[in-house]
């Protein structure tokens, strides 16, 4: 029964998220807030939240499922912000949000966990803390607070490219891959993919991607990854040109009965 109550909180609270982020808004001070005064959040062993980690939850009728750990933990794609509107109200893991502080929202990643944030568009990089769930947009890696937002340089367009890698308190030099231990990859102008299945036989993604044709004003191809029989074949468009054709992209294909689209950043 709590993980019940549990559940049905976590998803009372990413409904208030989604019904007032078209609200949202900026601080009154944003234009003179410095936020390279404001320091990273510093990693530490914390104990799961009681709150914001069932198994799995559902918003928006999609159910996310909800990593057992944060090890080695690695992505890429556009980071969102959220401000004024939710401002002091309960986080997922029912701590308040504070906008002034480096926090962050993120759908998978247990509560809380600390990751590192590189911004692949200006080489900038944080550190913040994920204390709550969101951002629930199709194409949105994670939800920076208006301070880790300014930090990082992306408040003029309001997005970013990003890569970002938990950080483990308990095994600082565990054997992960460059990325995932926190060094950011150094692609300087980082390409942008909307893919649309990916499959282990070839003939199945080659059907896709020539239906995907007719409907298309952009590249269509198969990239292949993996050898022998992990071989994955991914049917994918672009590369685009920035988060609106995206956006726009993904509502399309939608539409059109393709299902939800996954952002590549390579």
């Amino acid at each position: 029964m709590i993980q019940i109550l549990r559940g049905a909180l976590i998803c009372f609270v990413c409904f208030l998220i989604v019904s007032c982020a078209t609200r949202d808004g900026l601080p009154r001070n944003y234009r003179s807030f410095d936020a390279k005064d404001i320091p990273d959040a510093v990693p530490k062993v914390e104990t799961k939240s009681r709150y914001g980690n069932p198994a799995s939850y559902v918003v928006l009728g999609k159910r996310y499922q909800v990593l057992a750990s944060a090890h080695c933990y690695h992505a890429k794609g556009y980071a969102s912000w959220y401000g004024t509107m939710f401002h002091e109200r309960l986080t997922s893991s029912r701590e308040p949000y504070d906008m002034y502080k480096m926090t962050a929202a993120n759908k998978v990643l247990p509560l809380p966990t600390y990751v590192r944030v590189h911004n692949l568009e200006n080489g900038k990089t944080i550190i913040v803390k994920v204390n709550d769930r969101g951002p629930f947009h199709a194409n949105r890696v994670i939800d920076l607070s208006f301070a880790a937002a300014k930090k990082i340089g992306m408040m003029a367009k309001g997005t970013a490219l990003v890569e970002i890698a938990a950080i483990d308190p308990r095994h600082p030099n565990a054997s992960c891959s460059k990325t995932a231990t926190g060094q950011p990859s150094k692609n300087a102008k980082p390409k942008v993919y909307l893919q649309l299945g990916a499959f282990g036989n070839k003939t199945t993604a080659d059907r896709l991607a020539n239906r995907i044709s007719h409907h298309s004003q952009h590249p269509v191809y198969v990239e292949i990854s993996g050898t022998g029989i992990n071989t994955l074949y991914k049917v994918q468009i672009g590369p685009l040109a920035n988060v609106n054709e995206v956006d726009t992209l993904t509502d399309k294909y939608k539409k059109l009965g393709f299902g939800e689209g996954y952002t590549i950043v390579r």
